[in-house]
């Protein structure tokens, strides 16, 4: 049984009388100590999918229908209370932005303290040896002396560092971590990307990970899932799916990739459609150089093209 399996997810927002589709027949699987990148352009729909499985949606925000299994309970079935005892201690989430994730008046600390003590029950010196060895999982230098630091004390590597090991300190069994190097260099970018993949394979902690940047995952993620306009446009394994890409969209996004070879950089030419904007067909005909006229009428359906690879597009009909 896998850890996470989102099912057939549907949401969408209500605006006065009207309302309007954001997600569409959502659906994968994360097994214990795997993780799947849900990658795409801001706008597609990463962050909804993965803020519906902890049920922080904003409050115009609907879901319509679909599951979202975790150790086999539907997580849309909980109460707010026990989505409160889930948040943290089962499920964490690494927000976007480090530089503002953390509260400036109190200390690394304080914050990461108050965690352990609402989700482990543990009081004093446990609660404090906790939180230095959470510190030390991500390898933080000096971790007693950091605990007293306030978050301007800490470089921004640093501070995704404590975030995360506030997220480890209470043994979290699946981690998302939506966007976790924004406004992070190269460099700091590869840090943490490598903590997450250890955290994976020393924990067997399963991490559903929210990226715009296919190069960040190549090395890292076991499952990618490709999403466009609210829909899952191609899935799978990443050796597979960097190997032999399929969707026009995600050869679009790989093509864009620096290279080596000094060639021009590609681009893909206009944008997402909002989710106000009415579109028959597959969303991605607009853009998409092979387009005809099926592609202008008909949503092409996710299907297997082998065991483990799911495409959308109606090329495959070709």
């Amino acid at each position: 049984m896998a850890l996470l399996e989102v099912k057939n997810l549907n949401l969408g927002f209500q605006s006065e009388n009207l309302f309007f589709q954001a997600l569409y027949d959502i659906s994968f699987s994360i097994e214990k100590g795997e993780m799947l990148a849900l990658v795409g352009e801001s706008g597609c729909g990463k962050t909804m999918s993965a803020t519906s499985i902890l049920q922080l949606i904003p409050k115009t925000a609907r879901i319509t229908s679909g599951e979202i299994l975790f150790n086999g309970e539907n997580l849309l079935n909980k109460t707010q209370k026990e989505m409160q005892s889930i948040r943290g201690a089962k499920i964490a989430l690494i927000p976007q932005d480090p530089m503002t994730s953390l509260n400036p008046l109190y200390t690394v600390g304080n914050q990461l303290l108050e965690i352990i003590k609402i989700h482990q029950n543990l009081q004093g010196k446990e609660a404090e040896k906790k939180a230095i060895e959470a510190l030390e999982m991500v390898q933080i230098p000096n971790a007693k002396s950091r605990l007293k630091n306030y978050p301007h004390e800490f470089s921004g590597g640093m501070k995704q560092r404590a975030i995360i090991a506030m997220a480890l300190a209470c043994n979290a069994e699946l981690l998302i971590a939506d966007e976790p190097t924004t406004a992070l260099d190269v460099t700091i970018q590869a840090q943490i990307m490598n903590l997450l993949n250890d955290i994976k394979t020393q924990q067997n902690t399963s991490i559903l990970l929210i990226t715009h940047d296919l190069a960040l995952v190549k090395e890292n993620a076991d499952i990618i899932s490709v999403m466009y306009a609210g829909r899952i446009v191609e899935q799978a394994p990443a050796e597979d799916f960097f190997a032999n890409p399929i969707h026009p969209y995600s050869k679009a996004l790989l093509n864009s990739l620096p290279s080596n070879k000094g060639t021009k950089l590609a681009t893909i030419k206009g944008q997402p459609p909002a989710i106000t904007q009415k579109l028959d067909g597959c969303k991605f005909h607009p853009r998409c150089e092979y387009c005809m006229k099926v592609c202008l009428k008909n949503i092409p359906p996710l299907i297997y093209v082998n065991e483990k690879h799911k495409v959308a597009c109606h090329l495959l009909d070709v």
